[in-house]
């Protein structure tokens, strides 16, 4: 038990502090786990190929799918058709389709699908997208308690029934495992409850910005990255003649020149490229597209010996408005580009891809570029092609946010994307098959008809998320094979005396959103689920509706943008303070809190 205690509090303080990766402090307290012999060497390793982390495999490839598929695409017409133009009712259609769909995509993912959406939303409407970001991210977390394919944690849950189960005291009625739609009533009522919290107080929570940040369309973005990063100028080619002093040097020694420009591309010879590489040689006759203000250029081709044109003669088909230009992308909290330099990436040798500026909080970075390091949340400015972008964005390492000029890849493929979805929920809704063979038959059947590739479903897994729910269930089960969980109980039981149910619950879920806040909340349902059994058993109460509070309030993280991955990615977009996230999330915690006590004890009274 001190060992197990030891583990979880260890566990807890490495995913706080973020001195090492999540995946591998996960992975180290299962090896642990398996060197002490907390549970049988057997069953160490069993999370891999557990019922709940197959089922979280198979989803995220579906969800990649009805990408891939263009049902996105068809949500954002849908949007604006029944939005009509109008804000209020874009908030309520924007929040009530993102709901729905909370209900079959994991969260994270979701919010990398609806980001671009809202922004394409926000661009040809008018509503400045910070009206629209907070309350899309808070839907998403509302609404994904309706199903159990898209929750990890409710995911998780029935593994977790299954251990505790087996370690319940002789007499002990087992915990019956929750159904697909078992806590769809709860979900219902939190979804609904989002959505009209929005409607009813959107205008009072999020003031609209002075300043007409988000306003951002490919056909006109000069005003507002000046005025947003300072990127202020115009294009134009330079021509280094036989004289100019430049003939030999790398792109990234002229970039170090007093005056230097934003060099965006290159043409030398019969070769021509956006975004050329640091190492690049220049040479006589080289022809370099710029970005800066015309005067400060004139200067740079003056003292260089270059030839200026204010006209893309040559580059112009590379400038061109419809295949390349300026756009933002957000570093997802999945992203490899973590903790790693704008240098260290070489984004223009890989993908031909210029970063201008990087934006975190209200800090703007935009001289030496190369020696920032990216953190989660962090904004980018980046001059590309978009065919260039799409390339980068495949591994989801990054977020496009600005609306751009796309094309949906497979639209051939909606109906049998939509088929084999459809036929996933049917089969564990109306088979006895588990969860995972459920989904993962949906997943194969995509697979097959060609909606994606194999490659493709590889990329589309969120392998960290995989790993920590994989590592981290067996700490569950160590806590209810040593006994750590009962003896919790009995704590908790000591300090509360003779309190209510109900005042047991509050104190379970309050104590699992506060964990959820600063950890996983997989994580924090893994602890909390065991000891919530281990009350309602020592109790006389119901303990599936005791394990399900847990499960429910480990989504309720509404009230700092580092409690779920969907608020870190829409911090920066929206350009939210710590302040705006309190303001909406503390009357929504106490709504989501009392809903989630009710309904549930609604359900099991």
């Amino acid at each position: 038990m001190i060992l197990v205690l030891g583990l979880v509090g260890f566990t807890m303080v490495m995913l706080v502090l973020e001195w090492v990766r999540a995946d591998m402090v996960a992975l180290l307290v299962v090896v642990v786990i398996g060197l002490t012999g907390l549970i049988p060497s057997e069953k160490v390793f069993q999370g891999f190929a557990g019922n709940a982390v197959i089922a979280i495999i198979a989803i995220m490839i579906m969800g990649a799918g009805l990408d891939r598929a263009g049902v996105l695409g068809l949500t954002a017409q849908f949007v604006m058709r029944m939005a009509r133009g109008k804000e209020s009712r874009l908030g309520v259609v924007i929040n009530s389709v993102t709901s729905l769909f909370s209900a079959v995509i994991p969260s994270q993912a979701l919010a990398a699908l609806m980001i671009p959406v809202t922004s394409r939303l926000s661009a040809r409407t008018g509503v400045p997208i910070s009206r629209l970001l907070l309350p899309m991210a808070f839907c998403i977390l509302t609404a994904t308690n309706t199903t159990l394919i898209a929750n990890s944690p409710l995911i998780v849950l029935n593994d977790l029934i299954a251990s505790a189960n087996a370690n319940l005291p002789p007499g002990a009625q087992t915990v019956p495992k929750f159904g697909l739609f078992s806590v769809t009533p709860v979900g219902l009522a939190l979804a609904v409850a989002g959505v009209l919290f929005f409607y009813l107080y959107t205008s009072k929570l999020l003031p609209e910005r002075e300043d007409e940040r988000q306003k951002v369309t490919p056909g006109r973005t000069e005003s507002y990255f000046a005025e947003t990063y300072g990127i202020v100028g115009e294009t134009a080619e330079l021509t280094v003649t036989a004289e100019s002093p430049l003939v030999g040097m790398s792109i990234g020694e002229v970039e170090q020149l007093h005056g230097a420009p934003l060099i965006l591309a290159i043409r030398s010879g019969n070769e021509a490229r956006m975004a050329p590489p640091a190492d690049q040689v220049i040479w006589v006759g080289s022809v370099l597209g710029v970005l800066g203000p015309r005067e400060e250029l004139n200067r740079f081709a003056n003292n260089q010996l270059c030839r200026v044109s204010p006209r893309m003669r040559q580059l112009g088909e590379l400038f061109n408005p419809t295949r390349a230009g300026i756009s933002e992308a957000v570093i997802p909290p999945s992203s490899r580009f973590l903790k790693q330099s704008v240098g260290e990436l070489r984004l223009r040798k890989r993908y031909g891809i210029s970063v201008l500026a990087v934006t975190r909080g209200d800090q703007v970075y935009r001289d030496d570029l190369r020696s920032v390091s990216l953190r989660t949340g962090d904004t980018l400015v980046l001059h590309s092609s978009w065919k260039a972008l799409q390339d980068a964005t495949e591994d989801k390492d990054l977020v496009v946010v600005t609306d751009i000029p796309r094309e949906e890849q497979r639209p051939n493929k909606i109906w049998q994307a939509v088929g084999f979805f459809l036929l996933a929920k049917g089969l564990a809704l109306f088979t006895n098959l588990d969860l995972s063979i459920a989904m993962m038959t949906g997943a194969i059947g995509m697979l097959l008809s060609g909606v994606l590739n194999m490659d493709e479903a590889y990329k589309a897994v969120n392998w960290k998320t995989i790993f920590v729910t994989a590592c981290l269930i067996p700490l569950g089960w160590s806590m209810d094979s040593t006994g750590t969980a009962a003896w919790l109980a009995q704590e908790v039981l000591l300090h509360l005396g003779r309190a209510s149910p109900w005042i047991l619950q509050l104190s379970l879920a309050i104590l699992t959103l506060l964990f959820s806040q600063v950890m996983s909340n997989v994580g924090a349902t893994v602890m909390m689920v065991p000891v919530a059994i281990s009350v309602a058993v020592a109790t006389g109460g119901n303990p599936s509706a005791y394990a399900l509070i847990v499960a429910v309030s480990s989504s309720n993280t509404f009230l700092l943008s580092s409690g779920h991955p969907a608020l870190m990615m829409v911090t920066g977009p929206g350009d939210y303070s710590s302040r705006d996230f309190l303001r909406a999330g503390v009357p929504l915690t106490f709504i989501v809190l009392v809903i989630t006590l009710v309904a549930i004890n609604l359900m099991y009274r």
